[in-house]
């Protein structure tokens, strides 16, 4: 009879793939990458993790996903720290903003684009109306709530990008640490411990 069959009963098995921290990629903001980023959100409250990192290189997307994503950070039990590598574009930007206050790094090569919400400006006169009210609605609500993630007053942000006529506005790392949206200019280190005890008596 193999032994460790015979004594299985007094051995432990560790959870090693289930007790594995959790990290977030965010390459995209449609549906299913807010219905991807829900799930590892609920998955990472059960490993143990003291911090939910989330890392950010994207282009943008879908500014509703971008609200769901918002959503979670804010109903997450862990701070959560935002990671920028390559680019943060759009979306990505404001998500950047919502790492805790200290936990949002960005890489110094990689950039940062910020600019206003696209209008969805198709069909009749009253709903391309109802569409470009709404964006403006959306707007202001980002830049706010960026604005106050980074510790600056409500208007900061609508302000500057109104001053650069509303074009896109790139910023490189220095700029971003400047405007009190990256906290640390490096990627972080993240250093798993493991340990896996094993009874015999």
């Amino acid at each position: 009879m193999n032994i460790l069959k015979k004594f299985s009963p007094l051995l432990k098995e560790p959870k090693l793939i289930d007790d594995l921290p959790v990290v977030i990629r965010v390459n995209k903001f449609d549906e299913a990458s807010a219905k991807s980023f829900s799930v590892s959100i609920r998955k990472a409250h059960n490993t143990g993790q003291p911090v939910i990192p989330i890392v950010i290189d994207s282009y943008g997307g879908q500014v509703y996903s971008l609200m769901s994503m918002i959503s979670d950070i804010k109903h997450s039990h862990l701070p959560v720290a935002t990671i920028v590598q390559g680019k943060a574009m759009s979306c990505g930007a404001i998500l950047f903003s919502f790492g805790a206050e200290g936990k949002r790094y960005m890489d110094p090569d990689a950039t940062v684009m910020i600019h206003d919400v696209s209008s969805m400006d198709r069909g009749k006169v009253e709903e391309i109306k109802a569409s470009a009210e709404e964006a403006e609605r959306l707007n202001k609500k980002i830049y706010h709530m960026m604005a106050q993630n980074c510790g600056q007053d409500d208007e900061y942000f609508l302000d500057i990008v109104h001053d650069k006529g509303h074009a896109d506005w790139f910023l490189d790392a220095k700029e971003c640490k400047k405007h009190k949206l990256a906290n640390h200019l490096r990627v972080p280190d993240l250093k798993i411990d493991t340990l896996v005890k094993i009874t015999f008596k």
